[in-house]
């Protein structure tokens, strides 16, 4: 894997070289319609965690297999983000945002036909693929279709989105699995009808970004940090590491230790609990939008640390009501964390290069909530879930706590009128 930086034409701030954003009368209503499909991606991945412990149920495999399930699409996601991360800089946005979508039209078609596990796992393959391309281009089309004056906001919007949208799909297939008699296709019809809305958004709405030569350079797998971001890459990784890892605590493990820890089967309670975190990361991430980049930064950090001990104290002593506020406090960190990330990152890369490093952003991410959860389903075969879970939270804790540290010593160390990040209407960090 390669770090590289894009040529030095290429590393303008946003701020200075970006073109403005098309004008046109149906733009807002289109920027809207691509929002709600940036959404819709991640609500098909979270609605996997109660499917499939319905599915265990009724097809009886191994819990193994569960995992795999889980953990194939982090894995596909992760090839593609290294692989087609950067094509959406050479080709345009649309192609690629179209492209992801039709093959997540096949992912729902998947599961609406699937009688058996290797369905699932073949399902959730082609989901990884077409939400590793599609991820960081709605992040990057999503910004690039705002107004100069709206991008702040629209920023924190984007890093809400995909936790919003695994929150959404957790809770809503909780629900269907509790009380419909064929909640798969409850879930997956009902995605089909957006995913089709969110093409005819996409096409609707303007290209942002000029076609660049270069497209199948681009496929060699690397991480395409823009040379002007690399320092602030390398600082905030830990904490989107952190976060992310804390997602996949709830969206991977969470059903797991529901049952065996807490005793709870009612799969709407069981996808509500699964939700708590995202949600929580969702909300938070849009209410820290008005702190400065920076100091939202370092309050996340706190947060998932703190989340991290709680949730890991509840699971151990069996105490539901810990994981609950350890959940909503490491979710809020999540959110704080994440966005402000994006905040700061984003005005480092101009239009030719901001889809490869928000690709590299998101591979950061999806390792930390895919990988660990495949190291902790494997382990639980041979350690009880708790002391799994312990571990798996002590990482966590010692990421935020890194964050913490590395963050804490940038904030000393360079002067506040050199900062980056301050998209918040007061200009600092």
């Amino acid at each position: 894997m390669k770090l590289s930086s894009v040529p030095s034409s290429h590393q303008t701030p946003a701020s200075s070289s970006d073109p403005a954003p098309p004008s046109g009368r149906g733009r807002p209503l289109a920027t809207a319609g691509v929002v709600i499909a940036s959404i819709a991606v991640a609500f098909g991945a979270g609605a996997g965690s109660p499917l499939f412990v319905l599915y265990q149920r009724e097809w009886g495999f191994p819990a193994w297999q569960l995992t795999t399930a889980f953990t194939v699409y982090a894995v596909t996601l992760l090839a593609t983000l290294l692989v087609a991360g950067s094509v959406s800089d050479h080709i345009g946005r649309r192609p690629v945002l179209v492209g992801a979508m039709l093959l997540l039209l096949v992912t729902s078609a998947l599961f609406l036909a699937a009688d058996g596990i290797g369905w699932i796992i073949a399902a959730r393959a082609v989901q990884g693929m077409a939400t590793g391309a599609a991820t960081s281009t709605f992040t990057a089309a999503i910004i690039e279709l705002a107004a100069p004056r709206h991008r702040p906001v629209m920023t924190v919007l984007t890093s809400a989105a995909p936790v919003g949208g695994l929150a959404l799909g957790a809770l809503f297939a909780g629900v269907a699995v509790q009380y419909s008699t064929h909640p798969t296709a409850v879930v997956f019809l009902g995605l089909t009808v957006v995913l089709l809305y969110g093409i005819a958004s996409v096409l609707a709405a303007p290209e942002t970004a000029d076609r660049h030569p270069g497209v199948l350079a681009s496929l060699r797998p690397r991480l395409s940090v823009a040379r002007t971001a690399r320092g602030w890459f390398w600082s905030l990784a830990p904490l989107v590491a952190a976060g992310w890892m804390f997602s996949g605590l709830f969206l991977g493990l969470a059903p797991s230790f529901d049952a065996s820890v807490f005793g709870i089967r009612d799969a709407a309670v069981n996808g509500a609990i699964v939700a708590v975190q995202p949600m929580a990361a969702a909300v938070a991430g849009i209410g820290f939008g008005r702190l400065s980049a920076g100091r939202a930064t370092r309050i996340g950090a706190l947060l998932v640390f703190a989340g991290a001990v709680l949730t890991v104290t509840g699971v151990v002593t069996a105490r539901l009501p810990l994981v609950v506020v350890g959940a909503l406090l490491g979710g809020s960190g999540q959110g704080a964390a994440f966005g402000s990330s994006l905040r700061i990152l984003g005005p480092l890369a101009d239009n030719a290069s901001r889809g490869g490093l928000f690709a590299a952003v998101y591979l950061v991410a999806y390792t930390a909530y895919g990988a660990p959860v495949l190291v902790a389903g494997i382990a639980s075969d041979f350690v009880p879930l708790t002391a799994t879970v312990a571990v798996y939270g002590l990482v966590v804790a010692l990421l935020a706590a890194s964050a913490m540290l590395s963050l804490a010593l940038r904030s000393r160390r360079r002067p506040r009128a050199a900062r980056p990040g301050g998209l918040t209407g007061r200009g600092h960090v």
